[in-house]
């Protein structure tokens, strides 16, 4: 899906609304949301001067606070510099209203359609790319436990599957 994400992210940016919707999906992808997460998140959720997301968990999942890497950081700066008008969510509508879970899913649907992904795409996909790209960058499950928020270690794991070649250089 890293590949195919690829390509949903270069089409978003060609977008009428380009860099809100990169974003969207930057977001939602590092930091493995649902879109009621994403949807839902305000701007008093991050926190500029430390580079820092509370993020509050659906499901009964725990809250955590996540680090903004600089270039999402950069992103969301600027989207709310842009965003007009203003709105105590950080992802808005043309005309100024939160998303919705239809108008984000459509997004990604119209996305996938440009950007000629032959496989169905939806917003949980990048949740499960988070998880997988964690797993693969040698995160521990327990660790993916926690930034997922999950409270039981058994709905981490459908996240974590691990790459054919993982254990290619265990030897080595």
């Amino acid at each position: 899906m890293a590949s195919e994400f690829e390509l949903l992210f270069d089409r978003a940016k060609k977008n009428r609304h380009g860099h809100r919707d990169s974003t969207m999906l930057l977001v939602t992808l590092r930091h493995g949301f649902r879109v009621s997460e994403l949807i839902d998140l305000r701007w008093d959720q991050i926190d500029f001067a430390t580079a820092t997301m509370h993020v509050h968990r659906l499901k009964n999942g725990t809250p955590a606070t996540h680090p903004i890497q600089g270039d999402e950081l950069r992103a969301l700066r600027r989207l709310q510099r842009e965003q007009n008008p203003k709105s105590a969510f950080v992802f808005t509508s043309e005309r100024g209203g939160p998303f919705t879970r239809f108008a984000v899913n459509r997004m990604i649907e119209r996305l996938r359609t440009a950007a000629e992904v032959e496989i169905k795409a939806h917003p949980h996909m990048l949740r499960h790319t988070c998880g997988f790209v964690l797993a693969n960058r040698g995160h521990d499950t327990r660790g993916i436990q926690g930034y997922f928020g999950h409270r039981n270690i058994q709905h981490t794991v459908k996240y974590t599957e691990l790459a054919p070649d993982r254990f290619k250089d265990f030897w080595r």
